[in-house]
């Protein structure tokens, strides 16, 4: 939702366990061993849907749809997905899909026109949702059958063979939600709430009975639309009685930097924190999502809870694959277990990722929620970017292996997302090329699935000033070109023809990598670190290079790369004794190939049962090297 942590790098002692690639088992460092089953990498394309197929580049601060353009659904053609498929891309996450707020007058179709004052930007968060069995009546051709282009477009991305994801926001909805597209039966949040109460366990929302909501005070200089007229735009949003704040606050005026623009949806958590539902049973983190399903049948549940799962549900059967959760961690763990077994129930093989940022939560939200995926943010992500912009050292990367190797299949990993800076923009790295190690080690460290983001493969920076917020992250508030990506649409030829040479390049890197890592048995199998190893044992192995061995029955791989921008690295790389008997290596020769570009064959020399290797990387190189 936008949201901006603080970093948080937790640094744990290594310690001595084992690993087993071959037919032998010996202690090892800092190892990561999958325990579960794992068929093979997955890779997830994040598209901001409306941004995706706009090719009009004006980029006016503000603009309106008809000055800036926006995408539609039937911009995905077979052409576009062939092209995402191609990359390596598994799954495709369409941002804002549900029908959330927007300026755009859409009354002539039914739909109500939304406060400026509790929108933000003018085509609005896609966090905010109005209606939850309807889609953005901004992406579709013809408003009307939205919904239908929408599955029609979820049926062409099938074919390609994509998986479709889209957003579930559980934690709160737009301030005005009120879904015109609901199936009979069916009732709004907050319809049948009683408003004389703050609390009451089946009330969808919270309460100040006495009290109406007042629109926040603007700050630096912030007015709606950019000081555009607009008759709506009164600083008066009538809510009578005031709503607590998607965020938690309390407050009828919540502050400018709260989540204003949306109201807290009520779980059966009193304002004094008692929980007003059954709680798991001991151990219940061990028992499979038939189980938690069970467990949930003979049991009242709040009100919200069953809404949130009709939802999903209902997405479910429109062909939808699996769900995003917006901020799940301010969601009771319980509530998940309900919501995730039903889903689960329906088609067992759903993706379900969480944004969870808390890591002493990862193990509730997963075992407990019954979620395949967390965001691997404040460990891994956090790290990685500190090492990209100079201000930290690799070996801060080992310790985050080891102290999450009982759930590293479920860790997610990314270098950007719609809420994080771009790559290429001046306060992350100001240059796409140093994304190239991070994105090696991101995508090939352990079995969890990868993600990019839009635009991430041909170096797009976010410079664009679209309204609300700030540049560096490309805008998901406001219409807006998104320039670097245009250069790939090419017009809706969807074949890179307007990119540049260096564009183009950033691009295959991205394909050769993806592609390599959903057709790796090692990059399903096991990872071992040698990186400590060789600061403690090799010269002129320095903290901005950082090496791993990733291996299966099949495949044997030694990966390493330079984070260093400037300087060349050049050492003798050298693989532990644990790890070549493990591997069931003798004393002799063996030849590497570099699986990127095969332009690097070399030979590891095995003596006395400790590996070497000759190694000179260049400036933001890597190696994925392939034992022969």
């Amino acid at each position: 939702m936008g949201v901006n942590l603080k970093s948080i790098i937790i640094t744990i002692g290594l310690f001595m366990f084992f690993i087993s690639c071959g037919q032998r088992k010996k202690e090892a460092k800092t190892t990561v061993e999958n325990t579960e089953k794992v068929q093979g990498k997955l890779v997830v394309y994040q598209v901001f849907t409306r941004l995706f197929g706009n090719t009009n580049t004006t980029n006016k601060p503000w603009g309106t749809i008809e000055e800036n353009g926006v995408g539609k659904f039937n911009d995905f053609t077979d052409r576009a997905l062939e092209e995402i498929k191609d990359l390596g891309v598994t799954h495709i996450w369409y941002t804002g899909v549900p029908h959330h707020n927007v300026i755009t007058d859409y009354t002539k179709y039914g739909i109500s026109n939304d406060d400026p004052d509790v929108v933000k930007g003018r085509a609005g968060s896609p966090y905010a949702v109005k209606d939850y069995y309807n889609v953005n009546p901004d992406l579709a051709v013809n408003v009307e059958n939205r919904l239908e282009e929408f599955e029609a477009l979820i049926e062409r991305s099938h074919k390609i063979g994509l998986k479709v994801i889209i957003d579930i926001v559980p934690n709160h909805v737009a301030r005005n939600y009120k879904s015109i597209s609901k199936p009979e039966g069916v009732r709004d949040f907050g319809e049948d709430d009683d408003t004389s109460v703050a609390y009451n366990v089946n009330n969808n929302f919270y309460y100040n009975p006495d009290e109406s909501f007042k629109v926040p005070h603007w700050e630096g200089g912030y007015v709606p639309l950019g000081g555009e007229k607009n008759p709506l735009a009164d600083g008066n949003f009538d809510e009578a009685p005031a709503k607590w704040t998607g965020n938690g606050s309390r407050l009828s005026q919540p502050n400018f930097n709260d989540w204003y623009e949306t109201v807290k949806v009520n779980y059966g958590i009193s304002p004094e924190g008692s929980k007003d539902f059954d709680e798991l049973l001991d151990g219940f983190e061990n028992e499979n999502y038939k189980k938690h399903f069970e467990f949930w049948q003979d049991k009242p549940v709040p009100n919200s809870w069953i809404k949130f799962r009709d939802i999903a549900l209902y997405w479910l059967d429109k062909g939808v694959d699996g769900f995003r959760y917006d901020m799940a961690e301010m969601v009771p763990v319980e509530f998940w277990s309900f919501m995730n077994s039903s889903i689960k129930m329906k088609n067992p093989d759903a993706f379900l990722l969480a944004e969870v940022y808390n890591p002493a939560l990862y193990r509730d939200y997963i075992k407990k929620g019954k979620m395949d995926y967390l965001y691997d943010k404040v460990q891994l992500y956090d790290t990685i970017k500190h090492i990209i912009q100079g201000n930290g050292k690799t070996d801060n990367i080992p310790p985050i292996l080891d102290e999450l190797k009982d759930i590293e299949h479920h860790m997610l990993h990314f270098l950007e997302n719609h809420d994080e800076q771009r790559l290429a923009s001046p306060d992350f790295a100001g240059n796409a090329e140093k994304g190239k190690p991070a994105m090696v080690v991101s995508a090939t460290l352990t079995t969890a699935p990868t993600m990019i983001y839009f635009g991430q493969e041909v170096g797009e920076d976010g410079s664009e000033d679209a309204g609300f917020g700030s540049p560096t992250r490309t805008s998901i508030f406001d219409y807006v070109g998104v320039p670097a990506h245009q250069r790939w649409v090419n017009n809706k030829k969807f074949d890179g023809g307007q990119l540049s040479e260096s564009e183009k390049e950033l691009r295959d890197f991205y394909k050769r990598l993806l592609n390599f890592t959903i057709s790796s048995s090692a990059l399903a199998g096991k990872y071992q670190d040698i990186h400590l190893f060789n600061r403690k044992n090799t010269e002129h192995y320095g903290d901005k290079v950082f090496s791993f061995v990733r291996c299966s029955e099949a495949e044997k791989l030694i990966i390493a790369s330079n984070f260093d921008a400037v300087n060349h690295q050049q050492f003798n790389l050298q693989i532990p004794q644990i790890i070549i008997e493990s591997w069931g290596m003798t004393n002799g020769t063996y030849q590497v190939e570099d699986q990127l570009y095969h332009q690097f064959l070399g030979q590891l020399l095995v003596e006395n049962n400790v590996g070497s290797l000759q190694m000179q990387l260049k400036p933001l190189e890597s190696f994925i090297l392939r034992i022969q």
